[in-house]
């Protein structure tokens, strides 16, 4: 492998090891939230012990969240530095207001909310975990700001070879954004009714703490069935952003070598040929991809060999088809986990609203590992999203192979990436150990452990 190569999969490997954390974080802290907004309001202390509880589980996944991300801060200097070079004063913008603004709101109010307990008047203590929760979404959005960048570049013009930054709320109105962000906001909710609703039901199972884990299920469930349905939702309206904006990633994600007719049917299952360029085995739905693009029966969508001709003529000679495989899979994958995700949420709110939930034990283990599905529909959508851009790493500006370090060897990047991924190793291992620790203890671990702060600080 290249250095080309091992940069791209050192990228990848440590997003995907990321992004794990990213949606949870977002998702847990508004159901932490939410709970400590019901103690406040009913004095109820079972809902004070169940923040404290899925706060103790939120501060673990915070803090490898926060370590890992900035390892990828480091890598637009170390492997990419022609790409920071060429968009720098544009892309570093927003990393800068995320890491100056978002990322110290939110350490700040954590560190009130974690020590404030019985210390702070219960409304000022409440505001700080919703503070948090503002801080962890605006980071999010200042990600995606430089994220829709790149996949749609606006307010930039390029000066003397470089990018120069024009209008800065170019940048916060790009229509990329705007159909990017609810979708990561929708799905890190998701993710985080879903954990909670998976924890919930393995102490369910096990009859462990009923009185505190039913209510986390119930908030978790419906949380899950309105957050999923959402993400279908806003995920529709970015799929028909792509066909204006990125078409080749359009036609990539559904393998559409050739226009389509009229109607364009929605591609199931197909075995890809990319060296013939052609499909076989093929199950498709009738109409079902111009309904998807444009919202009625009818409507051509054009194909990867149209576009690549477009492309030729007005960026030059090249090959500007993605890997097609990786984008159509990923999509389907993606969407599966995310039809998944909705029909047991589904089920499970009907059986919370009939009061019988407990009595299928089957339904229970299944939200157990259930936990995995919105990490599975994260990952492949991260995928389908970056895969599909290639091979620009700035959409219509700047090619992958011209954005990588030129002074970087191979065996360098080799050596960053093996010690990257022991540590991430290392660390996955500990945060496992970690949850199964907390989660067998319950919730008498977490308020033991605040008591036990509690004393610390008032010895200090």
């Amino acid at each position: 492998m290249d250095q080309l190569e091992l940069a791209r999969l050192q990228f990848g490997i440590t997003t995907v090891y990321h992004f794990l954390f990213v949606p949870l974080t977002i998702g847990l802290v508004y159901l932490i939230a939410v709970m400590h907004t019901v103690y406040v309001i009913k004095n109820d202390e079972s809902y004070k012990r169940m923040a404290q509880f899925w706060g103790k589980l939120f501060l673990l996944n915070f803090a490898v969240g926060v370590v890992t991300g900035i390892m990828q801060e480091f890598q637009f200097g170390m492997n990419w530095s022609e790409y920071s070079r060429y968009v720098g004063a544009v892309f570093g913008g927003p990393l800068a207001v995320e890491a100056l603004v978002s990322f110290f709101l939110e350490s700040t109010f954590m560190g009130v909310w974690i020590f404030g307990w019985d210390r702070l008047p219960k409304k000022v203590h409440l505001a700080s975990i919703w503070m948090v929760a503002v801080g962890t979404t605006l980071s999010a959005l200042w990600i995606l700001t430089a994220n829709s960048f790149m996949q749609e570049p606006v307010g930039m013009e390029i000066v003397n070879g470089r990018a120069e930054m024009t209008d800065f709320f170019a940048l916060l109105g790009s229509k990329q954004l705007w159909v990017e962000f609810p979708h990561v906001i929708f799905g890190a909710l998701a993710t985080g009714a879903l954990f909670m609703t998976g924890v919930s039901a393995y102490k369910l199972l096990r009859k462990e703490e009923t009185g505190m884990f039913r209510p986390s299920f119930n908030i978790g469930i419906v949380v899950a069935l309105v957050s999923s349905i959402l993400v279908a939702l806003v995920g529709h309206s970015q799929a028909q952003h792509l066909m204006t904006s990125q078409p080749m990633k359009m036609a990539a994600s559904e393998a559409l070598w050739d226009n389509s007719g009229d109607s364009a049917p929605w591609t199931v299952w197909a075995w890809i040929d990319t060296n013939n360029k052609s499909n076989s085995g093929e199950f498709q739905i009738p109409n079902a991809l111009s309904i998807l693009a444009y919202n009625k029966l009818h409507g051509s969508v054009k194909g990867m060999n149209e576009l690549q001709k477009e492309y030729e003529a007005k960026y030059g000679p090249g090959n500007y088809i993605p890997p097609v495989k990786t984008t159509f899979w990923s999509f389907r994958i993606m969407v599966g986990a995310g039809s998944l995700m909705i029909l047991l949420a589904l089920y499970g709110t009907i059986r919370m609203m009939r009061n019988k939930l407990e009595e299928s034990r089957l339904f229970l283990k299944m939200m157990v590992w259930a936990i995995a599905l919105p990490f599975i529909a994260n990952t492949t959508g991260w995928i389908m999203t970056e895969a599909g851009r290639q091979p620009w790493v700035v959409f219509g500006y700047q090619t992958v192979d011209k954005g990588v370090s030129p002074n970087v060897s191979a065996a360098m990047v080799w050596t960053s990436l093996i010690g990257f991924t022991l540590i991430y190793g290392i660390l996955a291992a500990v945060l496992v150990y970690l949850y199964v620790h907390f989660i067998r203890k319950g919730t008498d671990a977490a308020v033991s452990t605040h008591r036990a702060d509690h004393a610390h600080h008032l010895s200090l």
